[in-house]
């Protein structure tokens, strides 16, 4: 691989860095994002276990279709995390 030259190298940077633009403490996404991950997780496994409470008992055919339906009748929750800004537009904003 060639060398680069300096120029070179801070087009690369600006266009791979990344900062973050959404107005909070970077800081904090260290346990927000693990958070944000969790919560839904939990709120999912903990449908599932109140609708399938509702089924224990003897074994219904009918009685599990239901419990079945209703499991998988609603979209179950998610986050997904947002890509930060390239350094390089925060940069171009803030010139003059």
């Amino acid at each position: 691989m060639r060398q680069r030259t300096p120029q070179e190298k801070k087009l690369l940077s600006y266009a791979k860095n990344r900062r973050n633009a959404y107005g909070e403490n970077d800081k904090s996404s260290r346990k927000n994002i693990r958070r944000n991950k969790r919560i839904p997780h939990r709120a999912n496994r903990h449908r599932a276990h109140q609708i399938l409470e509702a089924a224990i008992g003897a074994v219904d055919k009918v009685a599990e279709e239901r419990v079945e339906l209703r499991v998988g009748r609603r979209r179950p929750k998610e986050w997904r995390k947002v890509a930060d800004v390239p350094l390089g537009e925060i940069v171009r904003a803030r010139l003059p």
